[in-house]
């Protein structure tokens, strides 16, 4: 054998084994290694399958919690107007009494001037006792 030849079955020897048990049929190791992928593919649709439910229910959970979110500002719009209204009915009861804060001045110095002519016959009435 020449060199060229040798390095020729080098070459080919790794292969060969593979390409006779093609030609005689013996094909349990391609069969089972394409067993294996169809498997393999199997299991990642079925894993992709398990995410995408689970996806539409964090989906639908998400949903949910936006549902309320939208209800309970509904509610807080709802509070808000109520507050202003107490808040427009507390400015009034504050006008109102500020005006019985008037009028009990007013009453006051009515008071005061009513006092002041009591005083006054009082002393009418002291000076005619007196006199008398």
């Amino acid at each position: 054998m020449s060199i060229r030849s040798t390095n020729v079955l080098q070459l080919i020897e790794p292969y060969s084994e593979k390409y006779l048990k093609r030609v005689f049929g013996r094909t349990d190791l391609q069969d089972a290694l394409k067993r294996l992928d169809k498997l393999t593919i199997e299991e990642t649709r079925m894993a992709t399958a398990e995410v995408l439910k689970m996806t539409h229910t964090v989906d639908e959970r998400v949903q949910e919690v936006a549902d309320n979110v939208v209800r309970i500002d509904d509610r807080v719009v709802g509070v808000d107007a109520r507050v202003a209204g107490v808040d427009d009915r507390v400015a009034d009861i504050g006008e109102r009494v500020v005006n019985v804060d008037l009028t009990v001045r007013g009453v006051d110095a009515r008071v005061a001037s009513v006092d002041d002519r009591v005083t006054a016959v009082d002393e009418k009435v002291a000076v005619v006792i007196d006199g008398a």
